[in-house]
């Protein structure tokens, strides 16, 4: 199945704010090409100033971004959608597609993903990759695939440390748009008792499964193919909603039922522009308490009111 690889050229200095639109159009299948700070990252990674001369030719003033999408997605309105959001910041931009194969994808965005700390706790670790140092820290095997969820983009991380701070022993988890897996298998690795992931994408539900299974925490995961928390039943000690606003907002009418008196919800996914609308979304009943933010992304902690 041939997929449509847009490729995005943007100045340096707009690169991030860049990145966080293209994370609005899919959110998986994307890697960025920046190479502005290129000694300066080579020395801290590498620990060395020697560097090939390919890299060194290397446009330094634009960066790149390459964004895959499968074409049930509708590659022409994702790239509409690129240009109207591109023009509205006023970030000047060249756009350019074409065809490639699911397996040059994956190997082309591979390349990037590297052993990676999160928090205090967690080192999120790809599986193809084995030079990293655990450094004490508890090791997440992930192998994502096409589903969202690496730990790279901001929304992820801040749940991750959101989990490091509430998980308890004994905790039952409810991840919401589960995506990978990463969330529930960390709250697992965490200490929390059992976990349930839900997403409307099967083949995310078939990744978090595996992804639990390279972990050794199968036994206590459940992935449910469903849309949002339709399939949902009881109480949680933790949930997690690590998805776009709108769907947050979408959730807010019925995740009170899922609660218990001292649930911990965490939202994310919420892009600056939408914090309001989530705030003003979210019944009397809870209160966010806790607000996490990284290069305009937001993530909530909220709980019932007392």
């Amino acid at each position: 199945m041939d997929w449509t690889e847009i490729i995005v050229t943007v100045a340096s200095a707009d690169i991030e704010k860049a990145e966080n639109i293209a994370h609005m159009t899919v959110p998986y299948g994307i890697y960025t090409e920046d190479y502005s700070c290129l000694e300066q990252e080579v020395l801290d990674i590498a620990r060395i100033d020697l560097i090939d001369d390919e890299l060194l030719a290397k446009d330094r003033e634009h960066g790149k971004i390459h964004i895959y999408i499968s074409p049930e997605q509708n590659p022409a309105e994702a790239a509409a959608f690129l240009k109207e959001r591109l023009d509205a910041e006023n970030i000047g931009y060249e756009i350019e597609s074409g065809n490639c194969d699911v397996e040059s994808c994956l190997e082309s965005w591979k390349k990037y993903f590297c052993p990676m700390k999160v928090g205090e706790k967690l080192l999120i670790r790809p599986v193809w990759r084995d030079d990293y140092e655990p450094d004490g820290r508890i090791v997440l095997d992930l192998e994502p695939g096409l589903a969202f969820g690496t730990g790279t983009h901001e929304t992820t991380r801040l749940c991750l440390e959101a989990l490091e701070k509430f998980v308890r022993p004994g905790d039952k988890m409810l991840d919401v748009g589960c995506g990978s897996g990463i969330l529930a298998v960390a709250a697992l690795l965490l200490g929390a008792e059992s976990a349930v992931g839900i997403d409307i994408d099967e083949m995310a539900v078939k990744a978090s499964r595996e992804n639990a299974a390279l972990n050794n925490v199968s036994d206590r995961y459940k992935g449910i193919n469903g849309n949002l928390a339709d399939k949902a039943s009881g109480s949680y000690d933790i949930i997690t909603a690590n998805i776009v606003a709108d769907a947050v907002i979408m959730l807010s009418s019925d995740i009170e039922k899922l609660m218990n008196d001292n649930t911990v919800y965490i939202m994310s996914g919420i892009v600056d522009i939408r914090l309001d609308d989530v705030l003003s979304a979210l019944p009397e009943s809870i209160e966010v308490f806790e607000q996490y933010e990284d290069k305009g992304w937001y993530a909530l902690a909220a709980r019932k009111r007392k």
